[in-house]
């Protein structure tokens, strides 16, 4: 009986270390896996400070001002882009591709290196192209725009000699980015007789600091873009134009389906939209090999009252109210929404979607390989005709080609 009873003692006991060793193995997944989620969260709703070098400058050819670049998904694409090359303090614009090995694609460079020129051997590939309006040799106007959060720059390009002032265009940047990136749409709006106004707007590095000085992904950045409404109409336009890039397209949408001016909308522009934000996080997550249960965790600290204010310092984020699929049986206005398969960063699924949840107001224009924000790099030619169509089909531009 001794004999057994120390035996069951020690079985007792080897059970006991085994799930105590297992207990805290869990407990460490749980905490391991609470952290990541956390770090993930915080990461998705919070301003960059710099950016992030995503391509190796292979070498550059200043006498036949070529620039061989590390082949990617990005760099063997055909048009015009840019590189923000020494830490983004400089931007090189470069055009077609040359030549192509299994490694690296030679392209033209439209940025003139000189001998001697340091270019680090890192960069930051961009679909911006132009960074300043100055590059546009249009005529342009520097304005601050009286949104909640304070001032917020930018920049205004009249309509033509013979254009309407009365119709305007607003553009909205993405996440991480300034409205630079909404240039390329500033000489097609003019084209079409339009006033246009690339906006800014807050915790992107131009406009005001909110008072938890990250993102709503839209939730919140839609009342700035309601300012500039405001802007327009006390400088006289009857009809507007909202256009969306990447995140700038749901900041759009919520701007739509909130505002007390959507009577003056006349139709939006959506340029790889984020339609919903969760086919955007659990595409990001899938990329990134999250666990599905870390991605989970992410939503739920974005969309948990107690978690957000740990997150973002700030109101939780419904992503409900974001997914502008479930809710478009509230939208009013056209909207012509251009998206390429291949984005890789924001999925095009949700922008079919809305095209087949609202046929009658959604003109899908798809790209296949033009990747995410660069369809005008990729193919300036139709990116402009699409959107001159769309206009004059409503009205509201000349008849340009």
């Amino acid at each position: 009986m001794l004999r057994r009873s120390r035996r069951a003692a020690s079985d007792r006991a080897g059970l006991l270390e085994v799930f105590g060793a297992a207990a805290a193995l869990a407990i460490g997944v749980i905490v391991g896996g609470t952290m990541l989620s956390f770090a993930i969260a915080r990461k998705v709703v919070t301003p960059a400070t710099r950016r992030l070098t995503d391509v190796e400058i292979v070498g550059i050819d200043r006498g036949s001002q070529t620039i061989t670049l590390a082949r990617s998904f990005d760099t063997v694409l055909p048009g015009r882009y840019g590189l923000f090359v020494n830490e983004a303090h400089e931007y090189l614009k470069i055009g077609s591709v040359l030549s192509a090995s299994e490694h690296t694609v030679t392209r033209k460079l439209l940025t003139h290196v000189a001998p001697g020129k340091r270019i680090a051997d890192r960069a930051t590939f961009s679909g911006w192209y132009f960074v300043h309006p100055e590059e546009l040799h249009i005529p342009y106007e520097d304005v601050q725009i009286d949104a909640p959060v304070g001032p917020c720059p930018a920049w205004l390009f009249p309509a033509r000699e013979g254009g309407s002032g009365s119709t305007w265009a607003i553009s909205v940047h993405g996440r991480g980015t300034t409205r630079s990136e909404v240039l390329r749409a500033a000489p097609v709006f003019r084209d079409a007789g339009l006033t246009s106004l690339a906006v800014s707007y807050r915790n992107d590095g131009e406009a005001g600091r909110s008072s938890s000085g990250r993102y709503g992904l839209g939730a919140t950045e839609w009342r700035d873009v309601v300012a500039a409404i405001e802007f327009a109409r006390s400088r006289g336009a009857t009809r507007i134009v909202l256009m969306g890039w990447s995140m700038g397209g749901a900041i759009a949408l919520q701007t739509v389906l909130n505002t007390a001016h959507a009577d003056v909308v006349d139709s939006i522009i959506l340029e790889s939209p984020v339609v919903d934000w969760r086919t955007v996080l659990n595409f990001q997550a899938r990329a990134l090999h999250v666990p599905a249960p870390v991605a989970h965790i992410v939503r739920r600290q974005l969309t948990l009252p107690r978690w957000s204010r740990v997150v973002r310092a700030g109101n939780a984020i419904s992503l409900n109210d974001l997914d502008v699929v479930s809710r478009a049986d509230e939208l009013v206005h056209p909207i012509l929404l251009m998206h390429s398969d291949d984005d890789g960063f924001v999925p095009s699924e949700a922008s079919h979607s809305l095209a087949e949840a609202r046929p009658d107001l959604v003109r899908l224009v798809s790209y296949s390989e033009a990747r995410h924000t660069k369809l005008w790099n990729y193919d300036e030619a139709r990116w402009r005709r699409h959107i001159l169509a769309w206009l004059r089909d409503r009205g509201l531009g000349a008849d340009v080609s």
